[in-house]
């Protein structure tokens, strides 16, 4: 064992043994004691512009790099093996099944998730970390309940999102401090398969989720600067596509891309978790109370923007401007209501492909189809970086206009009670994505339904029925809820269940809403790892 390094959990062991061998501690370490002091400093950094938020000064384009913004003169680099052609890429947890029906789907990419489609319980962490590494050497073939999985001959392009910036790796210390989860679930991956993923043509590609200013893209590009030194891999091998979505890093996509520019593959628009960021970032503005999820459309002004101004930014660097997911999945024994379902995504497909997008996100095998129908008829070639949309012209108060039509309703009410409690409770029990009425939701959608529920107490909203959302109202609702959460999320203890119906009525209660779910409910993920919880910021 390095100096210094201890891993805290006995789970997984032939997992541990395989993944955090020495020389894997070793440079996990060298990136913890490289760049720890400046994470730190960046998350400071978040909580101080959160205040200047609420003390009433706007969002705005920073005035600090506007001559980066007005030069028209630099690119990011050129795709890389395999990210030419992104038209439908499919994304979900490590669990091994996943990987071989994600990579054998059709689709051209397949983002392997340990954010917000993954519990982060150690042994879903580390035996992910097994299901990719096997992957890629092509020894992921398994047999279970009398069905053989393989993995075709050429399946998709494999990309990896690791957890953000705000999230540690409690079950292993360095300096007797936890480690970044981003650089735990980054560094582990990009150690054990950067030279095989080259060797075989293809590169260690990543999605970067939640920043909030471009200069935590400067630390992931240092990161990578690092790491590729490290390994002895050429600089700028790495890709790395950003998601857009936090509402801070909309006005900084330019500054972003300029940061990564030689390892951009792009950026993304993650618009569940953007919608949500909408909301937490201006959480003191009685303004921008918004209205049922499903009201929230694509179409509205605020996202309506951001897309338009994704699209023009990304061309004009010459990267990939991906589209975002429809949480619709297939319905079963339901022919009519499976063909609206249906109808959705082919118009989100279309919608998205006509703006420019480059690609789309899917959540089921069974939907690539759809989606690959749409592109291959509306993108004859492998991307539109060509489309310019030199017609966009998106300012500041675009990006703020939160006039959403709509209305607050009970059944949105509940529905938000029930998508909280629901995910949380089977998060609690290890599992990060979960079928909710047809619907894949996992940890954005979640977050959404919690700070919607506590934005319409804080502002005193009211239904269409007039009557008013108070505390003492949602706490009838959960109440209500809570017994019929096991027939929407079957598998779910009752114990995980006492917890997160605790857990909503304290959030509808506060000042503010937490930062993340996933931040206040990890000690008992840590707990249930074996391990003694001490550095957690929300410990309930």
């Amino acid at each position: 064992m390095p100096s210094g390094v201890q891993i805290l959990s006995q789970v997984a062991p032939e997992a541990q043994a395989q993944i955090l061998t020495d020389d894997a501690l070793s440079f996990l370490a060298a990136l913890h004691r490289t760049f720890e002091p400046a994470r730190r400093s960046l998350l400071v950094a978040r909580d101080v512009a959160q205040r200047r938020f609420d003390s009433g000064v706007p969002l705005d384009f920073p005035p600090e790099t506007a001559h980066i913004r007005a030069d028209p003169s630099w690119h990011c680099a050129p795709p890389a093996p395999g990210l030419e052609d992104r038209r439908v890429e499919i994304t979900g947890p490590t669990d091994r099944k996943m990987v071989i029906n994600a990579l054998n789907s059709g689709a051209k990419t397949f983002m392997a998730d340990f954010e917000d489609s993954s519990a982060p319980t150690f042994a879903n962490m580390l035996n992910g970390q097994v299901n990719l590494r096997d992957a890629i050497i092509r020894q992921v073939d398994f047999v279970s309940g009398g069905k053989s999985y393989k993995l075709v001959e050429n399946p998709a392009v494999l990309l990896v999102r690791p957890r953000g910036w705000h999230l540690d790796e409690t079950r292993v210390t360095v300096d007797n401090a936890p480690l970044s989860a981003s650089l735990f679930d980054f560094a582990l991956y990009f150690y054990h398969n950067a030279h095989e993923l080259v060797k075989r043509g293809s590169g260690p590609y990543f999605y970067l989720p939640k920043m909030e200013h471009y200069l935590e893209a400067r630390l992931w590009n240092d990161v990578f600067l690092f790491s590729q030194s490290y390994l002895g891999i050429p600089h700028n091998t790495i890709r790395a596509t950003v998601l857009i979505e936090t509402l801070p890093a909309a006005f900084q996509m330019e500054e972003i891309l300029f940061e990564l520019r030689n390892h951009s593959a792009g950026l993304n628009c993650g618009r569940w978790d953007y919608i949500f960021s909408a909301i937490k970032k201006r959480r003191a503005d009685r303004g921008a109370v918004l209205p049922d999820r499903k009201d929230v459309t694509m179409m509205v002004p605020f996202m309506d923007a951001y897309v338009r101004l994704l699209i023009q930014t990304c061309h004009k660097r010459k990267v990939a401007a991906m589209g975002g997911m429809s949480a619709q999945i297939p319905i079963k024994n339901d022919p009519k209501a499976n063909e609206i379902a249906m109808e959705k995504v082919r118009a989100d497909k279309l919608r998205e492909v006509t703006a420019g997008h480059d690609g789309t996100w899917i959540a089921h095998p069974l939907i690539n189809a759809i989606a690959r129908k749409i592109f291959d008829e509306n993108m004859l070639g492998p991307n539109q970086y060509h489309v310019r949309r030199e017609d966009v012209r998106v300012a500041a108060a675009d990006l703020l206009n939160e006039n959403v039509p709509g209305k607050i309703t009970e059944d949105g009410v509940r529905g938000n009670v029930s998508v909280a409690l629901a995910y949380s409770t089977a998060w609690i029990g290890g599992n990060g994505c979960i079928p909710v009425n047809y619907l894949m939701e996992d940890a954005a959608t979640a977050e959404i339904a919690r700070v919607q529920l506590w934005q319409w107490v804080k502002y005193a909203a009211r239904m269409d029925n007039g009557d008013p959302i108070t505390v003492e109202f949602l706490d009838q609702v959960i109440e209500e809820q809570a017994p019929i959460i096991k027939t929407i999320a079957p598998g779910i203890k009752q114990d995980h269940l006492k917890i997160t119906t605790a857990y909503l009525k304290g959030q509808i209660r506060q000042e503010w809403p937490s930062e993340f779910l996933t931040s206040d409910l990890m000690p008992f993920l840590t707990m249930a790892d074996g391990v003694e919880v001490k550095w957690q910021k929300n410990f309930l």
